[in-house]
C-alpha cells in the first residue's frame, strides 16, 4: 500500500485490561440470558442507549427499545426453541468477541418464507464493549444467506463462491 496507512483498531486501542474479568462476567451471564429467551429484562445486561449494528438484512438498532422490538421479538417469533452456542470467547478489557451458532425451529414467516418447522443453524459473529457492568455497543455478523439456504432459498441464484471451493463443482465462464 502506497502512502499513509490508515489508522488500525481506534477503538479498542485504550481499553482498561484490568476490566476483562467484569467483562466476561456481563457476557457469559447476558448469553445465559438470551438462551433463556428473556426480552422484557434484558436490560439487566444492555444500557438503555446501547447500539446494535448487523450486517445487511439485520439492520441496525439504537436503543433497548429497539432491540427489543425490532430484533429480539421478531427472531423470537420466526424460531422457537432456540439455543445459543459460542463456540469461541476472547475477552480483552472492556471488549469480548464471540463467534458460534444458534440451533432453531423455523416456527414463524422470516424474510418472506412460511414457517417450515425446519431445524435450523444460524451462524453469528459478536463484538461488544461493555462499559460500567452494561453493553454500550454491539456489532453482528449473522448468516442470514446460510440460514435461507437451508429454507430451500439461494441468494446468490448459484452464483456463490463456494464454486471455487477445493471439490466444489466448476465455476462459471465468464
Amino acid at each position: 500500500m502506497k502512502g499513509t496507512r490508515p489508522e488500525q483498531a481506534v477503538l479498542s486501542r485504550d481499553t482498561d485490561m484490568s476490566k476483562t474479568d467484569e467483562t466476561r462476567a456481563v457476557i457469559e451471564t447476558m448469553v445465559d440470558g438470551l438462551n433463556d429467551h428473556r426480552i422484557a429484562d434484558i436490560g439487566e445486561f444492555f444500557s438503555e442507549t446501547f447500539s446494535w449494528r448487523g450486517n445487511r438484512g439485520c439492520g441496525t438498532k439504537t436503543g433497548l427499545r429497539e432491540f427489543q422490538d425490532n430484533w429480539q421479538k421478531p427472531f423470537q417469533a420466526a424460531f422457537s426453541d432456540k439455543v445459543c452456542i459460542d463456540e469461541a470467547r476472547l475477552y480483552m478489557g472492556e471488549w469480548a468477541a464471540a463467534f458460534g451458532r444458534q440451533e432453531a425451529t423455523h416456527a414463524g414467516t422470516f424474510m418472506g418464507i412460511a414457517p417450515t418447522g425446519k431445524r435450523v443453524e444460524i451462524r453469528y459473529m459478536d463484538f461488544w464493549k461493555v462499559e460500567g457492568g452494561k453493553i454500550v455497543d454491539n456489532w453482528v455478523m449473522v448468516d442470514f444467506p446460510h440460514v435461507l439456504a437451508q429454507l430451500g432459498r439461494d441468494v446468490f441464484d448459484g452464483q456463490g463462491w463456494e464454486a471455487f471451493d477445493t471439490g466444489a463443482r466448476t465455476p462459471p465462464a465468464p
